[in-house]
């Protein structure tokens, strides 16, 4: 097997950022080539990635058609297109890769050729002000015991354990016929889902998961900073992760899981009866092979909240 790499790069005016991404990656001597997507940019960011495409032809960059701006999904996913490695790792617009990134990960993969992909811890920098609290709550993302490949998707689905940054994760370029690519309909947590397919159909492994091996940079413009917007969407999620493995027929006991999470977070986002017996109906109508199974009770919302709209049959203890 060629154990080259491609590193998949969206960016969105990143031009105060993508410098030091890039070079980070090309930097890595296991690195055939940087694939970046320029997503629209207005800044900058053109001007500094023609310049280092000039420097290191490595650099392949690439625009969505009629240069608009299409959203990180879309733009991970046509780097997917244009790469042509046989394993692909991710890094963000405003995170960089650590020295020796991949070293630990090729002697994984040449050690145990039937792994589909190897999972890292990563550290963080803050761009912005932050409390001390705030530092140690993000300094180090990780899953933080080794697991079984089997059992992986349970652990990440549920947090137990932790998790892992994309920044840290890297995959064969087959795993992808399986998994799929990312969600383009998400607004947030596309990487999420994207991680948790490949969970549920790859063998992935850890590789370095006590110190980071990519550092993830935060500021104001982040997304994930924007708390609000996770709570009220999150639960998309889980339903795109859902449709996917409903329609990859994955088996009931995980279409179980991903609706339990499923209906965590749409409860969080509303609590109101009518508009989520509305959601099932829309729901479980799209998953007919669900609708005539114990699911589609176990998740009726007055089953699930029935504590709170027959409290009377629920003395407290």
């Amino acid at each position: 097997m060629d154990y080259s790499i491609s590193v998949i790069i969206p960016v969105y005016n990143g031009a105060a950022f993508i410098e030091q991404s890039i070079k980070s990656a090309l930097e890595q001597p296991e690195v055939n080539e940087v694939v970046v997507v320029n997503d629209g940019s207005t800044d900058d960011t053109g001007i500094v990635l023609r310049r280092l495409q000039k420097e290191d032809d490595r650099v392949k960059v690439y625009t969505h058609e009629g240069g608009i701006n299409k959203g990180r999904s879309a733009s991970r996913n046509l780097a997917l297109k244009k790469a042509t490695s046989s394993l692909v790792a991710f890094l963000d617009a405003d995170d960089y890769y650590l020295e020796e990134r991949f070293k630990n990960d090729l002697d994984l993969f040449k050690q145990s050729p039937e792994i589909d992909g190897v999972y890292n811890a990563i550290g963080v920098h803050f761009y912005r002000a932050h409390t001390q609290q705030e530092f140690q709550a993000s300094q180090l993302t990780t899953v933080t015991k080794v697991i079984a490949p089997s059992a992986l998707f349970k652990h990440l689905l549920y947090y137990k354990n932790g998790h892992f940054s994309i920044d840290g994760f890297i995959l064969k370029t087959s795993v992808l016929k399986a998994s799929g690519v990312f969600d383009e309909t998400l607004q947030i947590g596309e990487d999420t889902a994207f991680i948790l397919k490949t969970a549920l159909v790859g063998r992935l492994v850890p590789g370095i998961i006590d110190k980071p091996v990519a550092v993830r940079g935060v500021h104001d413009d982040n997304v994930f900073n924007q708390k609000d917007i996770y709570t009220t969407y999150r639960w998309r999620i889980y339903e795109s992760l859902l449709f996917w493995a409903y329609h990859q027929s994955i088996p009931l006991k995980y279409l179980d899981m991903i609706l339990d999470l499923l209906w965590r977070h749409k409860f969080i986002a509303t609590k109101e009866l009518f508009s989520l017996t509305g959601y099932w109906l829309k729901l479980f109508f799209k998953l007919p092979k669900l609708l005539f199974s114990k699911l589609s009770i176990k998740y009726f919302p007055l089953v699930r909240q029935r504590q709170r709209y027959f409290s009377f049959l629920y003395p407290s203890k």
